[in-house]
């Protein structure tokens, strides 16, 4: 009876997380325009630097300020998540939009080939 509990209980554990993460992308505003996602962008950049003071000094690590200032400054990246989501989703797309001819021409190519062997 156990053995067969795991596996579901791992599952609705799993699934329950999966939801909880869509959730949270969807109340911050990461599914919604391309403007909701900058701010929510912005928001997290914003929060990052306090949460990981916060969590070093809860864990227990000294972070001294004497230290922080004689640090290099943390490198640029020019990235703009905003532009791979873009070309992410054009991508798909692309690839969802070509799919019926495709698999029209696979399957055509598909019944030579067996054609050919019965032959």
């Amino acid at each position: 009876m156990a053995a067969r509990l795991v596996p579901a209980v791992k599952f609705v554990i799993k699934g329950g997380l999966a939801g909880v993460a869509v959730y949270v992308a969807y109340d911050q505003g990461l599914l919604g325009s391309g403007t909701q996602g900058a701010e929510a962008l912005k928001k997290a950049q914003a929060a990052l630097p306090p949460a990981i003071q916060e969590w070093t000094s809860y864990i227990g690590w000294e972070v001294r300020t004497v230290q922080m200032k004689t640090l290099p400054p943390t490198p640029k990246f020019d990235f703009s998540p905003s532009d791979a989501w873009n070309k992410g989703v054009q991508t798909v797309m692309s690839a969802l939009s070509v799919a019926p001819a495709r698999a029209c021409e696979y399957t055509v190519e598909g019944w030579k080939y067996v054609k050919d062997l019965v032959k």
